[in-house]
């Protein structure tokens, strides 16, 4: 017997299309990252103003930082894009989670509906998932509106009530929490790339270097130069940007995981009330997955 009020088929299908808006959003977000990134290191760093006798081919003004980049050569515009998706979807995954807090704090929320609960003031408890909002709310929400289901429900043993609240919990729970993650293993990916491309850049710029001092007679002493800074300005983006990354990650995913606690809790009280209410087996904890 089903007794969750949303079908399976139709739960996928929002998923599916909420996946698939988010896929079209990383790569039109990745694809005007790179257009920009190329845009900047052309015209913006590559401005004939940063560099002696007013041509990029030269050596950098003395102290210009612009024109210094500009020699990491053309591993520039990959780790600056790489740089670019990592600060947008780290706004973009702040924006997210922040709303799906909603208006108060977590742990108020949270403090409000267990103490609505012990009141067994359901419909308090519904005003305040109203009030607060966000994917917290919802998951609780629906928790709660199974709760009064299951209340009028007769026909079923407690035990098989408990389980439909809890089956419903979980099943909300796995409707809001891929909305959460989504982009986090472009973050992840980028933490782990940005750093091997900027060695590759490195490795251009040593090769650039050694084959400055290959050459027959006195080394090019320019070309040296430069094939050292080319490398030392790689390695510094790549590492510069994996680290952001990394930062970005482990932050979301902590706030992810106080957002599931905080749902866990919220079911639990849920469920430890109805079992409390209507049957004899309160003593017995039921604990959600």
């Amino acid at each position: 017997m089903n007794t969750s009020p949303r079908p399976a088929a139709t739960a996928a299908k929002a998923e599916a299309q909420s996946s698939g808006g988010a896929s079209l959003f990383s790569v039109l977000v990745i694809i005007l990252a790179f257009i920009v990134s190329v845009v900047v290191y052309k015209f913006v760093l590559g401005d004939g103003s940063h560099f002696q006798g007013g041509d990029h081919k030269n050596n950098p003004m003395a102290g210009d930082y612009l024109g210094i980049v500009y020699k990491g050569g053309v591993i520039v515009p990959i780790l600056m894009t790489m740089l670019l998706c990592v600060i947008t979807f780290s706004i973009e995954r702040a924006l997210t989670i922040s709303k799906a807090k909603g208006s108060k704090s977590i742990e108020s929320f949270v403090r409000s509906v267990r103490q609505k609960l012990n009141a067994n003031d359901i419909n308090g408890a519904l005003a305040v998932c109203d009030q607060q909002k966000g994917s917290v709310a919802n998951v609780v929400k629906a928790g709660l509106l199974k709760y009064n289901e299951m209340s009028r429900e007769t026909s079923m043993g407690t035990d098989q009530r408990v389980l439909a609240i809890q089956k419903e919990i979980e099943e909300s729970t796995a409707l809001e929490l891929p909305m959460l993650e989504k982009n986090l293993v472009i973050i992840s990916t980028l933490a782990s790339i940005a750093t091997l491309t900027g060695l590759l850049g490195t490795v251009f710029g040593m090769i650039n270097a050694f084959a400055a001092l290959a050459q027959a007679g006195s080394p090019d002493a320019v070309a040296l130069a430069n094939g050292i800074s080319e490398a030392l300005i790689n390695t510094a983006l790549g590492i510069g940007t994996s680290a952001l990354a990394i930062v970005a990650y482990n932050y979301f995913t902590s706030k992810i995981d106080e957002l599931t606690y905080s749902i866990d809790e919220a079911g639990f009280s849920i469920i430890q009330t109805f079992a409390g209410q209507h049957g004899s087996n309160a003593g017995q904890p039921v604990r959600t997955v």
